[in-house]
């Protein structure tokens, strides 16, 4: 049996998420149809983890086991023509067969988009949050390397999370400003709690609009309190961009 790993890109705008779930449009089994309509096998795609409903991304990877022996550099090509035009096979690779995308993965790296322009965009709407309040992006900036090493992320994880363990490793983070009036919040970290980019990603727009100054971050994770955190924004500015395993 051959295990196939997957570079997958997605528009996570009409998905209602990653998994597989009945009588919801979702990303797992939209994938994995478009597989058995190739293989003739039904097969369990296994991602290096969910992504939630609207959010995107660039890089995900996902692994699945076969029996089929379409070679393995037709095999993208042939999922594609099976699949909506949101969803992208990127490449395929043939792995060991202990290769697990969600336990083999060592880094991920996620963006965060924000339009701070005046008054956004139409076209791009779907694909980054609109913030018209001019950010400061230096003191963004400063404010973020605070969550760079090992933190406990209880302050920034959704409530009623069920992961017990909210210690997380972050080995990146930046604020980037673009040309085009546009901030990327970009983080590479060991593994993220359930909504913590978007939460860190509040935050950072709180010290932005000079609500808090950037040192208050350190306090915030030293309280594990989510109410001192910012809000969680909007998950279409959310991209998962790369998945590293060594």
């Amino acid at each position: 049996m051959r295990n196939i790993k997957l570079i997958i890109e997605y528009d996570g705008k009409d998905f209602n998420g990653w998994q597989r779930q009945p009588n919801k449009l979702n990303i797992q089994g939209t994938i994995e149809n478009a597989i058995t309509k190739v293989t003739g096998e039904e097969v369990n795609l296994i991602a290096s983890g969910r992504t939630d409903a609207g959010v995107h991304a660039l890089g995900q990877v996902a692994n699945f086991k076969t029996n089929s022996t379409i070679p393995i550099e037709k095999i993208p090509l042939a999922i594609n023509s099976s699949l909506k035009k949101s969803i992208l096979i990127k490449s395929a690779e043939e792995v060991d067969e202990k290769f697990n995308s969600r336990l083999s993965c060592k880094k991920k790296t996620y963006r965060y988009i924000i339009n701070n322009s005046r008054y956004g965009t139409a076209i791009y709407r779907n694909l980054e949050t609109h913030i018209a309040y001019k950010l400061d992006v230096e003191k963004m900036q400063q404010a973020i390397k605070y969550f760079e090493g090992e933190h406990d992320f209880k302050a920034f994880k959704a409530s009623g999370t069920s992961s017990k363990n909210s210690v997380r490793t972050i080995y990146r983070a930046e604020v980037m400003k673009k040309e085009d009036e546009r901030i990327w919040i970009e983080l590479t970290g060991s593994g993220f709690l359930y909504n913590m980019v978007r939460i860190i990603a509040g935050t950072l727009v709180d010290v932005g609009m000079h609500k808090i100054e950037p040192e208050e971050v350190k306090k915030i994770l030293d309280s594990k309190d989510r109410k001192n955190a910012g809000k969680t924004l909007q998950p279409q500015g959310l991209y998962l961009v790369k998945v590293e395993y060594e």
